[in-house]
């Protein structure tokens, strides 16, 4: 990926090595108790937190600028929404970076010089050097001058980044005068984390191709990851299987069940209900429930019974007079419908297959011939 990364200026250039020159003349001058140890003991004898105690209060509040993790956790909440807006990681890497490089530098020099505080003082004159303190230089002062720069380092434009850089050099001014106030630190050691800050900001764009280098393998390592999620995902996807046609097999072994129509269409015995003024009794009476049993002859019983039920109207079907006519199978009488279980015919091998759902339970009754009318005889006047 081509990023245009930005180049050390010739006054960058020269400003880092000022800032170098600097920062060892003052270690130099505080090892070998130069006045710069005598200016120490004077600002400190001097007590300045008593001479202005009405802002005492404040200054307890505002020195939290300068604590890491207080202005870490600002900064990454600002810079994290920008790399979110911008897709990008820069911002993010920048900061990351100069906090590795605070803590690097700084901290080995804060442990390897082992200055003491003022409150831990012990002989008056005296530059309290490798007497296992952790003080020298500033770690409040440096680490304002490193976040708040990262901000005005990252600015897009050349006013925002100038504004940037008056705000943050101000509230690094004022942190490492809130610690000489309060009494927490020399004098010669905010001077040295002023140093180590600006050191650190002026250094950031050697680090450029580095933090490139490291959003590109960040960026690549997590599509990696994502493709590798994708794979089984894709994998375990299942596709539908077609709906089977009517009549062929779904895959347990059994074809496809249709619903089955009535029992003419697979050959089964006819169970269809006799019509209103039939005559189903041996005597002859009627059993209808729309007309009154009227006597008639035998004849006239089977002679309307196959006429209002073609199926049955064959000899075979056929009974003497004053015998049952029944169906075929001999099952119930076929000019009524089945009222209790044991009088219904007994499915065939095909009927069994059927449904519940499938039985019809009725059928339209066919109209009243004249052979049926004439069954049941003249009607009363």
């Amino acid at each position: 990926m081509s990023r245009g990364l930005p180049r050390m200026s010739r006054t960058r250039v020269w400003l880092f090595g000022l800032t170098v020159v600097a920062y060892v003349a003052i270690v130099v001058g505080v090892v070998t108790t130069s006045k710069l140890v005598t200016l120490d003991w004077q600002v400190m004898l001097w007590r300045p937190y008593k001479q202005w105690p009405q802002i005492h209060a404040f200054l307890d509040y505002f020195v939290v600028l300068g604590q890491r993790g207080p202005t870490a956790v600002m900064v990454l909440a600002w810079l994290g929404w920008r790399a979110w807006r911008h897709r990008t990681l820069h911002p993010l890497l920048v900061l990351g970076t100069s906090l590795l490089l605070l803590n690097i530098t700084v901290g080995a020099v804060k442990y390897g010089l082992g200055r003491l505080g003022p409150h831990y003082a012990t002989t008056v004159g005296s530059a309290e050097m490798f007497a296992g303190g952790d003080i020298f230089p500033s770690g409040h002062t440096a680490n304002a001058v490193v976040t708040w720069g990262v901000l005005a380092y990252l600015a897009t434009t050349p006013r925002a980044r100038r504004w940037g850089s008056i705000a943050s050099a101000l509230l690094a001014l004022g942190v490492g005068a809130t610690t000489v106030y309060l009494g927490t630190h020399w004098v010669s050691d905010v001077l040295l984390g002023w140093a180590a800050g600006l050191l650190i900001l002026l250094a950031l764009p050697w680090f450029e191709p580095f933090m490139a280098r490291a959003e590109d393998w960040i960026t690549d390592g997590w599509l990696r990851v994502r493709s590798r999620r994708a794979r089984p995902a894709a994998a375990g996807a299942t596709v539908p299987a077609p709906p089977t046609p009517s009549g062929q097999h779904s895959g347990d072994g059994e074809p496809d069940r249709e619903p089955v129509g009535s029992a003419a269409q697979v050959g089964g015995p006819s169970t269809v209900p006799a019509p209103p003024g039939a005559l189903a009794s041996s005597g002859g009476l009627s059993t209808s429930t729309g007309a009154p049993g009227v006597k008639t002859p035998s004849g006239a019983t089977v002679a309307a019974t196959a006429v209002a039920n073609p199926a049955i109207g064959s000899p075979a079907a056929a009974t003497p007079a004053g015998g049952s006519p029944t169906s075929p199978g001999g099952g119930h009488p076929s000019n009524r419908p089945p009222t209790v279980r044991g009088d219904r015919t007994p499915p065939g091998a095909v009927g069994a297959r059927r449904r519940p759902v499938d039985r019809q339970t009725a059928r339209p009754v066919p109209p009243l011939s004249q052979a049926s009318s004439a069954a049941h005889g003249p009607r009363p006047r």
